[in-house]
Order: C-alpha cells, then structure tokens, then sequence
C-alpha cells in the first residue's frame, strides 16, 4: 500500500514543472514570428559588419535638410564634396522607377531608415570615387526598386551637385554576402533593399548597380560686390 500510495503522489509533484514547460514552448514558439520580424528590419540597413553609429552617446540627431532639386546656376565636372554628419538629410534619390524622390539619410539607424533610405557612413559619399551603397525598406520606400531594369537612368541630387547614373546589373544575394556592398575602387552606386516574402522574413537581398553617366558640382556663390 505504501509504495501505491509513493506512486500517485510523484505526478501531483511532477505535473505543474510540465505544464510550465508546455506554456513556456508554446510562447517561444509564438515569439519567433515577431522576433524574424524585428531581425528582417535590423539586418536591412547595411550589412551588420558595415552598420556605423555616432561617435558619442549623445544620441542620434536627425537633421531634415532642404536639398536644392532645381540648380540654375554654373556647374562642373569636378567639385566640392560636403562630407555629411551622422544623421543629416544629405541627399535625394529620383528616378522613372521611383513614384516619390527618396530622402537619403547618412548613417544606418532604425529611426533613420522610417523617414527614407539609408547610406553607412562605410560607403563613399556621392560625387566621390569608390562604391555608394544605399538601402532602404522593401515595404517604404524602396518599394519599387524591383521595377528598374538596365539602362534606367537615377538622378541623385546633393547641396553641392547634382549626379546622374545608369543602372548597369540587377542584382541578388543573401544578408551574408558582402560582395556587393563593400567598398570598392570602381565609381558606382548600389541601391539595395529586401526580396519582398509573404510571410515577412527573409534573407535574400535585390537591388540594382549603377555605372556614373555625369557629375555636376554647383558652382559656389559669387560674393556681392
């Protein structure tokens, strides 16, 4: 009688650790969902190896500069670059494809990609050589990147000069390959974003490479005699 009456007592102690346990799988299991999301979101702007963060821990600071669209003045084939600071509107992207002309921000940050695209501070600064690589969210406002084919022309407007490329290569590959975002001796643009996926996670990356057509520096302005 003593050992029956052992034997019923062991499920009353051991039943509550696992129905703990089957709360705890079935909630981790819910959560993966959500987590892939929040990844998909991260992983976007930029490769993590090349994502780029202020200098200090003052925070982030957006500025939300006018970019000269319409420049009436003298240009040139050679120029002035203004280095951007982290976190500034420095640049404008616009194209056939595009419906909207698309902010680029300097800098790769969650905050910074919902208000446009994103370009590391890893990358070369429009108007100078080497490789200009620009992202942005597949569900914002790189929507329509998938709709530029070779020979698409994209324009891409600055404070201090106005750039012209022609989409040469469309492009696709995993988050882990870097080939086509690390920095580069080649003068070119490389505009990037997420494959669209119906279930909201996934790890391959498209885009487009564009070859420089032109570079127009804005001349400086004449001081008033």
């Amino acid at each position: 009688m003593s050992t029956k009456k052992k034997n019923s007592v062991v499920p009353h102690i051991f039943a509550p650790f696992f129905v703990t346990a089957i709360c705890i799988s079935i909630v981790s299991v819910a959560l993966i969902k959500p987590y892939d999301k929040l990844k998909m979101y991260a992983d976007i702007a930029f490769m993590d190896k090349l994502k780029s963060s202020p200098s200090d821990d003052s925070g982030l600071v957006i500025r939300d500069n006018t970019i000269i669209s319409e420049y009436t003045g003298e240009t040139s084939e050679t120029g002035e670059v203004v280095r951007p600071q982290f976190g500034e509107l420095y640049a404008t992207i616009k194209c056939s494809g595009f419906d909207i002309d698309v902010p680029v921000y300097w800098g790769s940050k969650q905050e910074l990609l919902e208000k446009g695209a994103c370009q590391s501070s890893g990358s070369a600064v429009i108007g100078t050589e080497g490789n200009a690589v620009i992202s942005a969210h597949v569900d914002t406002f790189f929507t329509d990147l998938s709709k530029l084919k070779k020979g698409d022309i994209i324009t891409v407007n600055t404070n201090y000069g106005e750039f012209t490329y022609k989409v040469t290569e469309l492009i696709s590959f995993s988050a882990s390959d870097r080939k086509y975002v690390v920095p580069s001796k080649e003068t070119k643009l490389t505009l990037y974003t997420c494959k669209k996926d119906i279930l909201g996670n996934t790890n391959e990356r498209v885009g487009v490479i564009c070859q420089q057509e032109k570079s127009a520096f804005y001349a400086k302005a004449k001081e008033a005699e």
